[in-house]
């Protein structure tokens, strides 16, 4: 590594895991509707571990920190930066942090290029102007970083988790960053770093993927874009990245309508959907359609195994989940095959009687079937050798019913305890995945019972290794993904 590239990490380092924060423009006056005070409360709740140094023109001072009149005020150097000023004061912030050391600044601001105005124009080529004097810059018009590992979090995240893990997001919209942050607390998703950068006047998706293709923390990327500045750059970067660990790419602005709207959002261009599809396809990046894609894909990557995933097994009730399960696993390029003669027999003879099937899909007929039952099934279908993975569509909701006539609720009467702890020796047992679908057909507000025991259970299936998606249909395309993934992959390396 050349001394210019070390000290691009170096900055990207003080960054992500600043030891002294500037947050200019914090203001106590509308209580925590501000951005600047937003971040300070947000940072605080996260606990996070550097310092913090808070600047207003007025002074003052919230939770037990002074603030400081000026940037210059602040005693030493400092290593990041959170602007929140107006736009035209912009500029003269990023300076003054630049003088201070810092090695970067996010810019929360909005007011530039997104307006299509000469002068919002004119304050984002100040902000390069200043850049390229030796800060980088993330924004402006976004909603900044997030890494757990350090407390950093996005406007607004005082909940967000401190649990990192190997997913990073790279996005051009907050809003997509944060709903993406917010969702993997629950689905399991843990990162290492979400960046929402906005207009890009600075670093762009070309910079961070070059990073992140490099980055021990993280395993798996993914991306919402909506136009790119550099095509080749963005080829070359993307590349690189695909060639060490899986990209999960959600495009906005393939429409016509969506094209007009990702100028006056982020001030990007578009492109072609088949440009786009074209080059994800060839640099073996995956494409998926929206934010809850991504996250079962990334979800998949995290606790799939790396490799191809051609047979399933899937253990359900009901012969129509069957019929349809075949068909999806058809469709993206897998098998649903008969189980060998003799296992199939004994789990036949495992299954409750009548309406049960050991052909595989397997139909237990019944939602109530015991979980140490559930349990022999699985591992049973598990030593037939042409399986590579299992799917289990749990029916838990089906046990309202019977907490109903105990008279107690569906969290203590629901299994999923002793269902997860028994799946996840299975799976460990067999060296064969097993992921799990907990359906729920009842919604409605006489059943957030029902979707507080599903929350429940999905935590103690992820805490034992086992993947949870809503739906079958998901499940099984998320798999695809990883197969596609690692099959391109395994052939490119040949």
């Amino acid at each position: 590594m050349s001394a210019k590239e070390q000290q691009k990490r170096t900055d990207f380092e003080r960054i992500f895991h600043p030891q002294r924060l500037a947050i200019v423009g914090v203001s106590t006056d509308g209580g925590a509707r501000g951005f600047g005070i937003g971040m300070l409360v947000g940072l605080q709740a996260m606990k996070f571990e550097g310092e913090i140094f808070p600047v207003n023109p007025k002074g003052g001072n919230y939770a037990g920190l002074n603030f400081y009149k000026k940037i210059e005020d602040i005693p030493g150097q400092i290593d990041f930066a959170i602007i929140a000023v107006a736009a035209k004061d912009v500029p003269q912030a990023l300076e003054a942090c630049r003088k201070k050391g810092a090695a970067g600044a996010e810019i929360l601001s909005a007011g530039f290029s997104e307006l299509g105005t000469e002068e919002g124009k004119l304050l984002e080529n100040k902000i390069r102007e200043v850049a390229a004097k030796g800060i980088r810059v993330v924004g402006p018009n976004c909603f900044g970083i997030y890494c757990p590992r350090s407390g950093l979090t996005l406007l607004p995240g005082p909940d967000l988790s401190r649990q990192s893990g190997p997913v990073a997001f790279l996005s051009q919209s907050g809003g997509m960053a944060i709903d993406l942050a917010h969702k993997g607390k629950w689905m399991g998703l843990n990162f290492s770093k979400v960046i929402s950068f906005g207009n890009g006047a600075d670093l762009r998706e070309v910079d961070l993927l070059n990073y992140l293709a490099d980055d021990a923390e993280t395993g798996i990327v993914g991306m919402y874009m909506e136009g790119i500045k550099d095509g080749d750059a963005f080829f070359q970067a993307i590349k690189k990245t695909t060639e060490k660990k899986p990209v999960v790419v959600c495009k906005g602005g393939l429409s016509a309508a969506g094209q007009r709207m990702v100028v006056s959002h982020t001030a990007s261009m578009g492109g072609s959907r088949l440009i786009w599809q074209s080059v994800l396809r060839q640099v073996n990046a995956i494409q998926v359609q929206d934010l809850e894609e991504l996250a079962e894909a990334c979800l998949a990557f995290c606790f799939l195994p790396q490799k191809v995933f051609q047979r399933l097994s899937i253990v359900g009730g009901g012969g129509a989940l069957g019929v349809t399960a075949c068909d999806a696993a058809e469709n993206f390029g897998m098998e649903v095959p008969p189980l060998a003669k003799n296992i199939r027999e004994s789990v036949e003879n495992l299954l409750p009687k009548p309406g049960s099937s050991g052909t595989n899909p397997i139909d237990v007929a019944n939602p109530f079937v015991e979980p140490k039952i559930l349990k022999e099934v699985l591992r049973t279908a598990a030593a037939d050798e042409q399986i590579d993975l299992q799917i289990i569509v749990s029916l838990l909701y089906h046990y309202k019913t019977m907490a109903r006539m105990l008279g107690k609720p569906i969290a203590q009467v629901a299994p999923y305890r002793e269902l997860a702890e028994l799946l996840g020796g299975v799976a460990k047992d067999s060296g064969k995945p097993i992921v799990v679908v907990l359906a729920n057909s009842k919604r409605g507000v006489d059943d957030l019972d029902i979707v507080e025991m599903l929350a429940l259970a999905r935590r103690e299936f992820l805490e034992r290794g086992l993947p949870v998606f809503d739906d079958l249909h998901e499940a099984i395309r998320a798999i695809n993904h990883v197969n596609t993934y690692y099959e391109k992959r395994q052939k490119n390396e040949r």
